[in-house]
């Protein structure tokens, strides 16, 4: 019961987390439309503007009509940049519509002078100030429109894109604790311990025997192989409440890894837990047709240095769970090689690597071990989704691999 609840304690919490960040992405979005629908008025606005203003001195049209309109328009403007400027903005977009702002200031001043020349009949200067001035200036400020529309798209792709790894780090741990309780869940064998058998040669005496002469089987005696079962299953359950507390706080350090040094030491935690003797992570190259060793447990770095690469086609463990994103087993043999797990790195565009293992006294054919190695890998999913170009490095040539690579 207890772990039951702790499942759906982690799996609300996970769900209720999911939730949350789905609102906050779908704000986001709305404010980015709302954004680019002021953003595009104003732009526009500029157009018609400059439009505006060359109909002061074009042939046929009345600046008492024009004059007018293009005060409104500039105002309109104004008012927009300004809505713009009070939403949610990053550096680059603040920047650029401060610098609009200032555009849209200077076009008023150039009109204000563009009116003094078709006041005082002067159109020739009037038109080079329009066609010149006025239009630099009206072009100058829809480029800078546009330029904060794209820095705040920008922004707004960073911020869901932390939100999603945030989403599918909650979802991993939820997901690897259910598992971890199943797996603790799931009914052991029980050890049958072998009761005493009363054979009447006993010299103590019995109870019965001195009430009367008739041999009585007694029966108490058969209660006594309960205390050795009861202690058998007290030490199973404590074995397992250990390699629980132990797999959660590795799931724990996994979401809070920061270099290549505590994910080896990390890689150290699981390799005990697992009894293996060496542990190598090895990511698929960005083309996926090679995996390249990145990261090593129980290796030195020479041996590191040498492992080669595994081409996606090659007949051994490694290269078929990339191919096919399955768990594969290597037996060990009596007197022979240890065995060896190859448990698949699954994310969300496929299989992106292998984590193989070298396991002692045969502990690849435990299901507890598999699946300690199978919640390993989806840790490293999540950890290496985005450092899948570190593997692109050329390894230097091997000529004697290591036979947990090659199997």
């Amino acid at each position: 019961m207890i772990f039951g609840a702790a499942t759906l304690v982690a799996v609300g919490a996970a769900a209720f987390f999911l939730f949350q960040t789905e609102q906050q992405i779908a704000r986001l979005k709305s404010t980015l439309r709302a954004f680019d629908v002021r953003a595009r008025e104003a732009t526009t606005g500029l157009a018609d503007l400059r439009v505006a203003q060359q109909a002061y001195v074009a042939e046929g049209q009345g600046v008492d009509f024009w004059m007018p309109k293009v005060a409104s328009l500039h105002q309109s403007i104004t008012g927009t940049l300004a809505a713009l400027r009070q939403s949610p903005l990053s550096g680059g977009a603040s920047t650029a519509l401060d610098e609009a702002v200032a555009t849209v200031a200077e076009f008023g001043a150039i009109d204000r002078r563009t009116r003094d020349y078709v006041t005082s009949d002067q159109k020739l200067m009037a038109a080079d100030v329009i066609f010149t001035e006025g239009s630099e200036a009206a072009a100058n400020a829809a480029r800078q429109i546009e330029t904060a529309r794209l820095a705040e798209h920008q922004a707004a792709d960073v911020a869901e894109a932390e939100l999603r790894n945030k989403e599918a780090l909650a979802a991993g741990a939820a997901a690897s604790f259910a598992v971890l309780v199943v797996l603790v869940l799931i009914p052991r064998p029980r050890v049958e311990v072998e009761e005493p058998v009363t054979t009447g040669l006993s010299i103590a005496p019995s109870a019965a025997a001195s009430v009367s002469t008739t041999a009585v089987p007694a029966k108490a005696p058969k209660a006594a192989p309960a205390a050795p079962r009861a202690q058998a299953q007290t030490s199973v359950a404590t074995r397992h409440a250990i390699a629980l507390k132990a797999a959660a706080s590795l799931a724990t350090d996994f979401g809070r890894v920061r270099d290549a040094d505590e994910m080896t030491q990390l890689l150290g935690r699981a390799a005990t837990l697992m009894d293996a003797s060496g542990v190598v992570i090895w990511l698929g190259t960005t083309t996926g047709t090679e995996l390249a060793p990145m990261l090593a447990h129980g290796y030195g770095p020479q041996a590191l240095s040498r492992m080669p690469r595994v081409p996606r086609s090659a007949d051994n463990a490694a290269a078929a769970a990339y191919r096919t994103g399955q768990m594969q087993i290597v037996l060990s043999r009596p007197g022979g090689n240890a065995g060896a797990l190859v448990a698949p790195i699954l994310a969300a565009e496929g299989c992106i690597g292998a984590l193989s293992a070298e396991i002692q006294g045969g502990g690849e054919a435990s299901e507890s071990v598999q699946a300690l190695s199978a919640i390993v890998a989806a840790h490293l999913a999540t950890v290496l989704a985005a450092s899948r170009p570190a593997a692109e490095s050329e390894p230097k040539p091997v000529a004697e691999p290591r036979a947990a690579a090659q199997r």
